[in-house]
């Protein structure tokens, strides 16, 4: 729960983007080590707000080192002075950026919300999104705009009509134990996943006419909430199939096995091919914040009136 009502603070819904790879994570690291999260910057930069209580930011969506974000979200309290009205929207965006002191994170927007708003509870679906590329046959065949930024493949192709079958296996309702990782703090592996897509991508605009032998796909995955690495052991599964090292059938075999210690699905995907895509919060937008929507009454635990205020009914989403 937030704080009572009438203390002067104020609940706010940031999405914020970032490139992970000189990150530990996005989640703050705590003591004398040298390693940092985005968490730890973005809150730096909330000291400048001047809050009577130390600002923390309430990720949404833990990445670990390396991983991406085109956009994650985090809920945040900020206290004003006795007298001071709350920060709009739109200047606590600013500010933040403003603020900000590292090149690789951006906070894209923020909304008002109520006291008893959670970034990670209330979301409704989370998309992640892993890149590719085939016909990479030595690191330095990669632009250097793309490295870290996706999965250089030796291989020349792939069988997407293979991986494409193989990931339908993987949709429902399912005890994806297979699948994760040693660590995970949750209480049950047992998951809805929504989407899994491989599609071509049309191409990085950071690759040359004359490198045309690559080929870039991307790998799409959907659901409310994943365990810890079960994106990228999905994705290594799936491009052993595309590799033709696994049938398609045998991924219903693995993730019945429910055994993460598997020769196949114990291997991960590299970290620097995965972005965090969107979240979304019911009805409300999650990849473009921009177009933040009302949400609707009946969807359970979320208040029956928002109050996302930006400023414009059209910033706001409501036209």
């Amino acid at each position: 729960m937030g704080p009572a009502a009438g203390s002067g603070t104020a609940r706010y819904l940031v999405y914020f983007q970032y490139l992970g790879t000189e990150f530990n994570g996005v989640a703050a690291v705590r003591g004398s080590q040298r390693a940092v999260g985005v968490q730890n910057y973005l809150e730096e930069a909330a000291k400048r707000l001047n809050s009577v209580v130390p600002v923390k930011f309430t990720i949404s969506s833990r990445t670990d080192a390396g991983v991406h974000a085109l956009c994650n979200a985090a809920h945040l309290d900020v206290q004003r002075r006795s007298g001071q009205p709350p920060f709009s929207p739109e200047v606590l965006a600013e500010a933040l950026n403003a603020h900000l002191r590292h090149p690789a994170i951006r906070v894209l927007q923020a909304f008002r919300v109520p006291s008893d708003f959670h970034a990670r509870h209330a979301a409704t679906s989370r998309t992640y999104l892993y890149r590719l590329v085939t016909g990479c046959h030595r690191p330095d065949h990669l632009s250097v705009f793309e490295r870290n930024r996706c999965w250089g493949l030796q291989a020349d192709c792939l069988d997407v009509v293979a991986m494409q079958e193989a990931a339908q296996h993987l949709l429902g309702t399912h005890d994806f134990g297979a699948f994760q990782s040693a660590g995970s703090p949750a209480t049950s592996s047992v998951r809805t996943l929504r989407r899994a897509s491989v599609a071509p991508d049309p191409g990085s605009l950071f690759i040359l006419p004359q490198e045309n032998r690559l080929q870039f796909w991307n790998l799409e995955f959907e659901s409310q909430s994943f365990l810890y690495k079960q994106v990228r052991r999905m994705t290594a599964v799936l491009v052993a199939v595309g590799l033709g090292t696994l049938m398609p059938a045998q991924v219903k075999v693995i993730l019945e096995s429910r055994d993460p210690l598997g020769r196949h699905q114990a291997r991960v995907a590299p970290a620097h091919g995965l972005f965090l895509k969107s979240v979304l919060y019911g009805s409300l937008a999650g990849e473009n914040p921009a177009s933040v929507q009302r949400e609707s009454e009946e969807t359970p635990g979320w208040p029956k009136n928002p109050h996302l205020e930006t400023g414009s009914p059209k910033a706001r989403g409501l036209e």
